[in-house]
């Protein structure tokens, strides 16, 4: 069963945390990225995250429906029975979903799994992110705690997020927020741990200055240190168990020294969806280029059938978007790690 069960998804996350590395969290919205994904995992020997965001599952239930939910819920299913053939274990996450989007997206994916688990089958996602970051802590956590309580029965881990990733990716826009609000304070971290550790597992998407989206090298000013300090400030307080388990959005194009620094301090998940877009896209454009006479019916002329079936060009763009998730698997230094046969 390479989606992880949720003792299999815990074990996962525990042997990241100790061993000094972390996943790569892959957004999707197709069986394509999908299938490049597995693919990549398995060839890494990497355990890895497939992740759906609000857009990608609106996307995925085609352009007609757009109910995100139930474009989740697809891509979802479709997982569970691909990753069947391969030999690394999956995790599912779903990405960013802010408060007004809870009874549209996170309940009904709740719900979805409440199903499975009522007939003997493990929950549809292992983990779900509540992204309160658009209002004030103590409302932020307010809603979390409610939400990891529902979580914890179905064996789901929470992530949250206290600070704003900066930037926008897939209708996230952060990109007027004042410049503090990209960075999570040590005390906020101590008042996230205390709130939620009492109630069930839970993954910290903390800020540091990270930005989503595309920038040239020095664009985006990154303080790993903040991580450091707040782990400090928890551990200081609550002892060396109370480490908490990190996620690093916006990772994108981040400097391997950046990214080791990050892994130092905790990090055991990092979203990736801006360089594995361009990695997907690129060879498709290539194709195009390379034979526009015979993607294109020119002058009259009839085309050349091989060049513009999809399938010519969408198996370069997964083969693109592989190579990028195995050199993510390694920057973050899971290749080879998979715990896949032991748990």
């Amino acid at each position: 069963m390479p989606v992880a069960t949720p003792a299999q998804y815990a074990a996962m996350l525990d042997a990241a945390q100790k061993g000094g590395y972390a996943y790569p969290a892959i957004n999707v919205t197709s069986l394509t990225t999908i299938n490049g994904a597995l693919k990549a995992f398995a060839e890494a020997k990497s355990d890895g995250i497939i992740q759906v965001s609000t857009g990608g599952g609106e996307f995925a239930s085609g352009t007609a429906v757009k109910d995100a939910a139930f474009g989740a819920i697809i891509l979802a299913e479709a997982c569970h029975a691909l990753a069947e053939k391969y030999d690394v274990l999956i995790g599912l996450h779903t990405d960013h979903c802010h408060p007004e989007k809870v009874e549209g997206f996170l309940k009904p994916l709740l719900q979805a799994s409440r199903e499975r688990v009522a007939a003997g089958k493990g929950p549809l996602f292992q983990s779900h992110m509540f992204d309160g970051s658009v209002v004030d802590l103590d409302e932020n956590l307010k809603i979390s705690k409610e939400l990891l309580k529902e979580c914890a029965e179905l064996g789901i881990i929470l992530e949250v997020e206290a600070g704003c990733v900066g930037g926008e990716e897939d209708g996230h826009d952060t990109s007027g927020l004042p410049i503090e609000k990209l960075y999570t304070t040590p005390e906020d971290m101590v008042q996230v741990y205390e709130a939620l550790q009492p109630i069930g597992r839970f993954l910290f998407a903390a800020t540091f200055g990270n930005v989503h989206g595309a920038y040239k090298p020095g664009s985006v000013k990154l303080k790993p240190t903040i991580l450091r300090d707040g782990q400090k400030a928890v551990t200081d307080k609550h002892g060396a168990d109370a480490e908490m388990d990190l996620v690093f959005h916006g990772g994108s194009g981040t400097s391997s020294e950046d990214l080791q620094e990050t892994l130092d301090y905790g990090v055991v998940k990092m979203n990736i969806d801006t360089d594995t877009q361009y990695a997907f896209t690129r060879p498709i454009v290539t194709h195009i280029c390379e034979n526009i006479e015979g993607v294109l019916k020119i002058d009259g002329e009839v085309g050349i059938k091989k060049v513009y079936d999809p399938r010519s060009y969408l198996k370069k763009g997964e083969q693109g978007l592989c190579d990028r998730m195995k050199q993510a698997c390694d920057e973050l230094k899971s290749t080879g790690k998979t715990i896949f046969g032991t748990v």
